[in-house]
């Protein structure tokens, strides 16, 4: 009998030793509000999906979800404090593909490291840009393909000029794919944003951009004229638009992402808790409804997202290696 009464002892002392060191998420995560810090001014794709993600995360879960937007330095201002914040799942950056895949390409004085310093939660939506032109502006805007568009360019190599939001951006990234893809030579100018480079096509100062889903309702009353997208399939939301890959050009699918990282070191447990409540998302159809209006719903969780990352970041660097782009 008392060896009997030693072993349960034992046992119970085993079970309490292991509950003391479980991470904080047996403890009830979460316990106080979660912030969303934003890299990018409020009302873009990047806010808007932090802003429908963290009410939905409010209700789910029964804690607040502020959304902070912290803008400059395309998103790096805002990467730095979460990559400085305590581990512990309620400081989450809410970034584009750019800080995390671009940026460490051309900055070589960076406060964080985007492969050590942050651990990926979800990817949630997949945003494709949409090569546009000004039907007002001849000869290009008056063509309807985008092979029309391209051999205008490369009839006159860099007479033709095509908008970008900032140096080093993906829509310049996008664009310096096609051109060597299509063996055609566009003159880069770079606006500070989308906004911004879409005004300068709207003026015709460009003759092109890869515009982002702000420009819908301007194609749609036709202000613009949408000549293809860049995600490897059609967007549901102009799914008479073709995707690149579909016009000639096969394997082409460059779009930048919304997701959710956290500092390096949080347990795995509150990583995946957060993960699995991100992803119930796509199972309220009014929330649903309006991710889809952002973007493709694309609910990865940490170890698909962080092989996405990779893929990416490979990508890109052959890219900016080839088109020979260096900001600093």
């Amino acid at each position: 009998m008392d060896m009997k009464r030693r072993a349960l002892a034992t046992g119970v002392a085993a079970l309490l030793t292991c509950a003391a060191t479980m991470p904080a998420m047996a403890q009830g995560y979460p316990s106080k509000p979660i912030r969303f810090v934003v890299g990018f001014s409020a009302g873009n794709s990047i806010d808007s999906v932090a802003r429908i993600i963290g009410q939905h995360l409010s209700t789910k879960l029964g804690q607040p979800v502020v959304v902070e937007n912290k803008t400059g330095a395309n998103g790096m201002l805002a990467a730095t404090e979460v990559a400085r914040s305590q581990p512990d799942g309620y400081t989450v950056l809410i970034s584009n593909s750019s800080t995390i895949t671009v940026n460490p390409l051309l900055y070589k004085k960076m406060s964080y490291d985007a492969k050590k310093d942050f651990a990926p939660v979800s990817l949630m939506v997949s945003v494709p840009f949409i090569l546009t032109v000004n039907p007002q502006k001849a000869p290009i805007g008056t063509v309807s393909t985008l092979q029309g568009m391209l051999d205008l360019a490369k009839a006159k190599p860099g007479a033709y000029s095509y908008g970008s939001a900032g140096m080093g951006n993906l829509t310049q990234l996008s664009f310096e794919l096609l051109n060597g893809m299509a063996g055609a030579s566009m003159t880069h100018v770079a606006y500070r944003g989308s906004a911004p480079a879409q005004v300068a096509l709207l003026g015709g100062e460009v003759d092109a951009a890869f515009d982002n889903p702000s420009a819908v309702p301007k194609i749609k009353a036709g202000q613009l004229r949408a000549l293809a997208v860049t995600s490897a399939q059609r967007w549901h939301e102009l799914p008479d638009v073709p995707a690149i890959a579909e016009s000639g050009y096969p394997g082409f699918d460059i779009s930048f992402w919304v997701g959710a990282l956290v500092p390096a070191q949080t347990p795995v447990s509150i990583v995946n808790a957060l993960s699995e409540a991100i992803a119930t998302a796509v199972q309220d159809p009014a929330v649903k409804a309006r991710l889809e209006q952002q973007g493709n719903i694309r609910m990865f969780g940490p170890k698909r997202f962080a092989e996405q990352i990779d893929k990416e970041t490979a990508q890109y660097t052959e890219i900016i290696r080839k088109a020979d782009i260096k900001l600093d």
